[in-house]
């Protein structure tokens, strides 16, 4: 069967830095699609005998998307070492350059449409860059590193250990809304299955505590689990889904899983909220053709199940963003038939960084050309709309 174009090449890199004892950086996205692509990986290095010498997922609130600028500061220290990117990379063009400037050799692994170019990494796997023949195009960030698993681990990865990453797979997969087709509606199937029986506390304790009704089936407690995990935060460059995902021991676990479900039910309240504040703005100006919002007080953790929300009740491509000092950070949404990606491709020179699924995106651009890319976007929309 035909593999992912770079995917054995990665996997011979690890294994090289592996054998050679060199220093290997995860840098993930800090959603649960990122979260469990690393840790299947981390894990995946553990069982060959390797190590990983850090794990850094991106603050959103203060860093954004993707790789950055200040988390390339914070890493410098751990220079010469092999960076990692899951869930993220394919849009970094500078950061990349920077990053080998300063003696990381990078290897992208992403699941993102790629842009106009691909970043200058040593090796980038992507199943949407061109000349990938893998027939799976759709699959999430952890499906391509639980494949990646499969090739570094071989006969190694069977029973318990395939279970671990069959049920984080499967997570990430719904959590991420990819579509269930082709291979990933195997991975969810099988990675359902299993995760009832799963032996990682850090899931275990859900079936145990009293604090969530027990739904009555797998995939309920799949969309309830994700729900807590969508709501988590970065500590200390490490989120906390993460952090609960990896501690080994079940008290503990319910101790973290308690904090987590009551802090992820005081956010579902302020959500509402801020839902609310949305709607109430997109019915003042009914007949724009795009919702285009933003808020010095909207957490951009928010942006994203903002943006669904309003795109879901509009059915209008929206573009919601937190407005920082001099940059604003936001979520995109856009409805079946209607490509994110390639509407901010039209308005690339006023952004900073952008780039996701066509349903589903992410931006950054400076305050000052916030009007001008409302513009631009309605100007494409005009023209897709005729």
């Amino acid at each position: 069967m035909t593999e992912i174009k770079n995917l054995e090449k990665t996997a011979k890199r690890i294994l090289k830095a592996i054998k050679n004892k060199e220093k290997i950086i995860l840098y993930g996205d800090s959603d649960l699609d990122g979260t469990a692509s690393v840790i299947i990986l981390e894990e995946t290095i553990k069982n060959l005998s390797g190590k990983v010498s850090r794990v850094y997922f991106p603050d959103r609130e203060k860093e954004g998307y993707g790789l950055n600028e200040q988390a390339l500061k914070y890493l410098k220290p751990i220079a010469p070492a092999l960076l990692i990117t899951l869930d993220c990379g394919i849009g970094n063009f500078k950061e990349i350059k920077e990053a080998r400037k300063i003696g990381f050799e990078v290897i992208v692994v992403d699941h993102h449409e790629p842009l106009d170019k691909i970043p200058e990494a040593s090796i980038v796997v992507d199943p949407k860059q061109k000349g990938d023949k893998y027939p799976s195009k759709e699959l999430a960030n952890a499906g391509i590193v639980y494949r990646l698993a499969k090739v570094l681990l071989k006969e190694k990865l069977q029973g318990l250990l395939n279970n671990n990453f069959l049920e984080l797979t499967a997570l990430a997969t719904l959590a991420d809304m990819m579509p269930p087709i082709e291979e990933n509606r195997i991975l969810i199937a099988e990675g359902l299955m299993v995760l009832k029986e799963t032996i990682r506390p850090g899931l275990r304790v859900f079936w145990k505590i009293d604090l969530i009704e027990k739904p009555s089936s797998i995939r309920m407690m799949a969309s309830r689990i994700i729900s807590i995990f969508n709501t988590t935060e970065s500590e200390n460059h490490l989120t906390e889904a993460y952090l609960l995902l990896n501690i080994d021991d079940e008290a503990k676990a319910k101790e973290k899983a308690r904090y987590l479900i009551k802090k992820s039910e005081e956010k579902q309240e302020k959500l509402k909220d801020l839902v609310w504040e949305a709607q109430e703005r997109v019915l003042k100006d009914p007949h724009s053709l795009i919702v285009f919002e933003g808020s010095e007080s909207w957490p951009l953790a928010f942006a994203g199940t903002i943006a669904s929300r309003i795109c879901r009740d509009f059915n209008k491509p929206v573009f919601i963003f937190r407005k920082g000092e001099e940059k604003s950070r936001g979520a995109v949404r856009t409805p079946k038939g209607l490509d994110s990606v390639d509407a901010m491709k039209s308005c690339s020179s006023l952004l900073e960084t952008f780039g996701g699924h066509p349903l589903a995106a992410g931006f950054t651009v400076k305050n000052k050309n916030l009007e001008k890319f409302k513009e631009c976007l309605t100007d494409y929309f005009i023209k897709k709309y005729k």
